[in-house]
């Protein structure tokens, strides 16, 4: 990982740069490095990125859910000290950071969401075998993007890792009920934080109409298409993200 993971109380979170709170809330399989690209360039334009490490799998079952990881993301926010923040989140990410904006508007001045569940219900589950063999895991760790080099051997084991391991799989399954249960679609239009929706336009985790139905249910959006690109645009096309992303920041005075 290219930045210092820092251990204060019970959170463990990068934080890199001074300036605005950029929050960034990783997906179920992504770990924090996947945004390092992000990281290093908005922490010079500005911003103060910080990436918590969230309690995926360290919460008991009872609060494995996308609710609890919002209320979770409200006590670090309170812990650092902070008054308004932007929240950038990546599938699961985008989901926990939807659900906050919903129980806690006032804290949040924009969201950014990307490959976000909140919508598709096969976005989180479903697609994670029981159990498999390490060719069946890198062909589904692969499929999560447009180009397969990017599923590095690094992503494929911690992905097989995971789903052999019983604790994180029974975790898991529990957080997919869970996004099924905290469909987005009835909260959307009473939303008014400024939103900016990434998206690949070949995603096949959350397709491309998950983003137009975000754009059509959220009243103040922004939605911008990457091209060859899968579940993980920061990961893939990062250069056009930050561009696309740092546009829309200046666009909207943040």
């Amino acid at each position: 990982m290219a930045h210092l993971l820092r251990k204060e109380k019970d959170y463990r979170y990068i934080e890199v740069g001074e300036g605005t709170p950029i929050i960034v809330l990783h997906g179920l399989m992504g770990g924090l490095s996947n945004f390092d690209s992000v990281t290093s360039f908005f922490s010079t334009k500005g911003y103060k990125v910080i990436i918590p490490e969230l309690p995926i799998y360290s919460m008991s079952l009872l609060k494995t859910n996308v609710k609890s990881f919002a209320k979770y993301l409200k006590d670090f926010i309170d812990f650092k000290g902070l008054d308004s923040v932007i929240l950038l989140g990546n599938s699961l990410g985008g989901h926990i950071g939807l659900y906050h904006t919903k129980l806690y508007p006032e804290k949040v001045k924009a969201l950014i969401i990307t490959g976000s569940s909140g919508l598709y219900e096969s976005a989180m589950g479903g697609s994670y075998p029981k159990r498999s063999d390490y060719e069946v895991i890198k062909k589904k760790a692969q499929d999560v993007f447009y180009d397969p080099a990017v599923a590095t051997k690094e992503i494929v084991d911690e992905v097989y890792e995971t789903v052999n391991d019983r604790n994180k799989l029974i975790k898991t399954l529990a957080i997919a009920k869970s996004a099924i249960r905290h469909n987005m679609a009835k909260d959307l239009p009473n939303m008014n934080t400024p939103t900016c929706i990434i998206w690949g336009k070949n995603d096949n985790v959350t397709p491309p109409e998950v983003a137009d139905e975000f754009h059509d249910l959220l009243p103040d959006s922004d939605l911008f298409w990457i091209d060859k690109c899968g579940h993980a645009a920061m990961m893939e096309h990062p250069d056009e993200f930050n561009s696309i992303l740092n546009k829309w920041l200046e666009s909207r005075n943040f």
